[in-house]
């Protein structure tokens, strides 16, 4: 259908996704092509119907998809009837073959058609559109020869295992493709609107940014947005993964697909539904399957060579031989065996649906791959390079240390928290915040004057109390003899009275699986480097707390571009992992591009793979899963051919009977799929 749709002229690209049945397309000019799809897509499955999508509501589109399961488990009671009922009279017909044949002939029929009327329906309908070598055809007239020469037990059984093993895969690939988008489908369906006093239930998708929504305890949090009112705490682990409930109060951002755990909260919508968290990860998934990874590609071309050279190779099988020895009704019933052993169904199926169950095995760890071509790429990589803040370190600002003098660490605290006391800038943030959290009391200074880039004095208690940098401390010609010796982070000096006091040592906070994350990259010969805008001496500190191999600070965001290409050219294949807006050009430079899920919307939009946990150990996870994947992709395709041409071998000497070309056909096939969805179940 893909490439059908793709040959018309109009057409620029076509995307046929599998996880949501969705058809994208992108043409030239306003011709209307609706009905030109409809045509090209019946003519190969003339059950498919092509309509415009069109924008619904959650509660109608659960409403639409709970129909469609019904439909689906109505359609699987009736294939399991005629599978039982199938299986009922072929077992019949063998236990009375041998006293009454005509009896077991009738029941041998009987069975064939209850198993086999739809196949031979459809064989019949591509052979009218021209379409003969698929399996549906390979079926019928392997069966049908069967008949002809009366094998009539071994037609029976061949279509029976064959029903079977369809039904599995069947279940199979349902059952992975709705563990991916029950995982991730957080929107919600409505949400409580509060508008002059007055609280109304409304549909999700009519919120606008600037409502006011009230979310109760318990309730998932609906949209992004700001908290205006109340406090409580957040599990944000369906969104982050992180087991934590976090506090929130006035002021702080929400986002949607968390749950309220406590407190009623009155927030502001920040972002409409559909530019919204929940949506975001959803399209992400949705949108996964679309890119085909070249692999895919060679077994879809393959196939297409494959099948007409084993018609015709089965066709020289029943006519040359016989043609010398005579014996056509042994060289035929060779002939039809070799058919259903050729049948391409397990190469065809095993590929997309490895690389799809890896999509899925990352979703269900926060790790959304933008498709099969990420995990293709994410297998060769050599060297994992990083951003630091916000990827290797929380972002934020931390007092670590306190080193006072001559006097007690809290009262050195109090004396910088006086100074800080109005301030916004972050450093002093962290500071109040500090004083905050060990308890210490901050008393309003009598005078406080700023000094443009070196920090404050103050005056309290009738004592001059200086608190910046260096530069201040020689401006007031303080001496800093036991001063610090140099330290990882920003040094913030305190003076009392023209003397040193002593001075706290605030930076950004290392995640706390990063160390773990960078052994595991090493264990994995992952060679590790990070690419930073920040000072030299941070960014070696945290390289050496980390364990990171090879740092490059004081970057502009052109400038890590140009690094990250010196690195690719001496050690291979280069992921990136980011989080800023400064970091999407690398991103989108790199051969895999990784963002934390909780950075800039530029970053997130120029990855390949986003990280909606945030945590570092998320990066040697999607290498190991990728990894999986191309190794079972690979062992599929290795898998069922050596099967297949070990049986056909088999199968041309005179050695292979129809049961044995069931095995080699849908049992392979089954024991692909079931190889391919065990990614699903790997534990971390």
């Amino acid at each position: 259908m893909e490439a059908r749709i793709q040959a018309l002229p109009e057409v620029k690209e076509a995307t046929i996704t599998f996880t949501t049945n969705q058809l994208q397309v992108v043409t030239e000019g306003d011709k209307d092509l609706l009905e030109e799809f409809q045509k090209i897509c019946a003519a190969i499955e003339s059950e498919v119907i092509v309509k415009r999508k069109v924008s619904v509501n959650k509660k109608e589109e659960k409403k639409k998809r709970e129909q469609e399961q019904q439909e689906k488990k109505r359609e699987q009671k009736r294939e399991r009837i005629e599978i039982v009922a199938g299986a009922g009279l072929f077992l019949a017909g063998i236990l009375l073959k041998d006293k009454y044949e005509l009896f077991s002939t009738i029941l041998f029929v009987s069975s064939y058609l209850t198993l086999g009327w739809e196949i031979l329906l459809t064989a019949g309908k591509n052979i009218c559109k021209g379409r003969m070598l698929d399996e549906n055809f390979l079926m019928s007239i392997a069966t049908l020869g069967a008949f002809a020469i009366q094998e009539y037990a071994e037609a029976v059984g061949v279509m029976l295992f064959y029903r079977i093993g369809e039904m599995f895969e069947h279940i199979a690939v349902e059952k992975s493709r709705g563990q991916i988008m029950s995982a991730v489908d957080l929107r919600p369906e409505v949400v409580s609107r509060e508008q002059n006093g007055v609280t109304e239930v409304i549909p999700a998708e009519q919120a606008q940014v600037g409502d006011l929504l009230i979310v109760r305890p318990g309730d998932r949090i609906p949209l992004d947005g700001t908290v205006i009112d109340g406090e409580s705490r957040i599990d944000t682990s369906p969104v982050t993964g992180e087991p934590v409930p976090v506090k929130v109060e006035k002021g702080d951002s929400l986002v949607s697909g968390c749950v309220n755990t406590s407190g009623l909260l009155k927030m502001r919508v920040e972002k409409v539904l559909e530019d919204s968290m929940v949506t975001r990860i959803l399209d992400s998934v949705e949108h996964a399957a679309a890119s085909k990874p070249k692999i895919d590609k060679f077994i879809t071309r393959f196939a297409r060579v494959y099948t007409p050279f084993v018609v015709a190779l089965a066709l020289a099988t029943a006519i040359l031989p016989s043609l010398v020895t005579g014996n056509w009704s042994y060289w035929v019933y060779t002939a039809l065996t070799f058919l259903v052993i050729s049948c391409p169904c397990a190469l065809v199926l095993s590929v997309p649906l490895a690389f799809f169950s890896g999509i899925g095995a990352g979703s269900k760890r926060g790790i959304l791959f933008k498709g099969g071509v990420a995990i293709e790429a994410l297998q060769g990589v050599k060297t994992v390079v990083m951003d630091k803040t916000g990827t290797i370190t929380e972002g934020n600002f931390v007092v670590q240390k306190c080193v006072a003098n001559e006097m007690e660490e809290e009262e050195l605290l109090r004396l910088a928290a006086v100074c800080e006391k109005n301030s916004t800038h972050p450093i002093g943030t962290s500071i109040l915040l500090a004083a905050e959290e060990r308890k210490v009391s901050v008393p309003d200074p009598e005078r406080i004057t700023e000094i443009s880039g070196k920090g404050i004095e103050a005056v309290l208690d009738g004592r001059q109390i200086l608190c910046g940098n260096q530069k201040l401390m020689e401006q007031y010609q303080v001496d800093l003899t036991n001063g610090p010796k140099g330290s990882y982070g920003t040094e913030v000096l305190v003076a009392v009275d023209g003397e040193f006091a002593g001075f706290l040592v605030i930076s950004d906070t290392i995640k706390k699986d990063a160390v773990s994350a960078v052994q595991e990259l090493k264990r994995q010969k992952i060679r590790t480097a990070m690419l930073t805008g920040d000072a030299k001496e941070s960014a070696e500190a945290v390289a050496e707390q980390t364990g990171i191999d090879e740092v490059h600070a004081r970057l502009l965001p052109e400038e890590k571009l140009g690094e990250l290409t010196k690195i690719r050219e001496q050690n291979g294949s280069v992921m990136f992992v980011g989080d800023g807006i400064n970091d999407a050009p690398v991103l989108a430079g790199a051969d895999v591009g990784a963002a934390m899920g909780s950075g800039a919307d530029a970053a997130i939009e120029a990855a390949d793979v986003v990280f909606m946990t945030s945590s570092m150990e998320a990066i040697p996870a999607s290498l190991e899963i990728a990894r999986s994947t191309n190794r079972i992709a690979k062992q599929n395709v290795l898998f069922a051919l050596a099967i297949k041409v070990v049986v056909m071998v088999l199968g041309l000497a005179g050695f292979a009977d129809m049961w044995l070309a069931v095995f080699a056909d849908t049992g392979v096939a089954m024991l692909c799929v079931l190889n391919s969805i065990r990614i699903l179940y790997k534990k971390k």
